[in-house]
């Protein structure tokens, strides 16, 4: 038996995926390269960058540092299908209006780990929001629109519960 290569079944957006993946194939790879789902994006390889951010049970992982197979029998939800529901709609419009994205790069892991922080369903500080999304790099904005618009959704967001 070729112990290189893993029958692997998982859930992804929703949908059943059965795939034969080598051992060493990383989550965002797979992603991309097998199922085409290329919103999350291959930058530093190693963890730090955060555009290779997606969902395992739930929980943003980076997907550099998950294997394919160690996803088997998991549930992964990537940027496409969460954009697509009206989960962060309000998110992803605070960007657009605040200037809070510009080549897109850093886009969908910034909005998977800014949802993470606002599931709280808290108002963080704009250093607590900072801190949080201080594992996404982004190389364009300087960050000051990105703390806008998170802060700007958390402060509508708790000001609807209120309602």
């Amino acid at each position: 038996m070729n112990e290189r290569f893993h029958d692997i079944r998982l859930e992804v957006n929703g949908e059943s995926v059965c795939e034969r993946v080598d051992a060493r194939t990383t989550l965002v790879d797979f992603l991309r390269d097998t199922l085409a789902l290329t919103g999350s994006h291959v930058g530093c390889e190693h963890g730090v960058c955060g555009a290779c951010t997606v969902r395992v049970d739930g929980s943003v992982v980076r997907g550099c540092l998950m294997l394919a197979v160690q996803c088997d029998g998991r549930t992964v939800e990537t940027i496409e299908a969460v954009a697509a529901r009206p989960e962060i709609a309000d998110l992803q419009q605070a960007f657009i209006e605040r200037n809070a994205l510009q080549c897109g790069y850093c886009t969908p892991g910034m909005l998977l780990t800014a949802q993470e922080l606002l599931s709280r369903g808290e108002v963080p500080s704009r250093e607590g929001i900072r801190i949080h999304l201080s594992g996404n790099y982004c190389r364009c904005t300087g960050y000051q629109a990105i703390v806008d618009a998170v802060e700007a959704v958390a402060r509508a967001r708790a000001q609807a519960r209120r309602s």
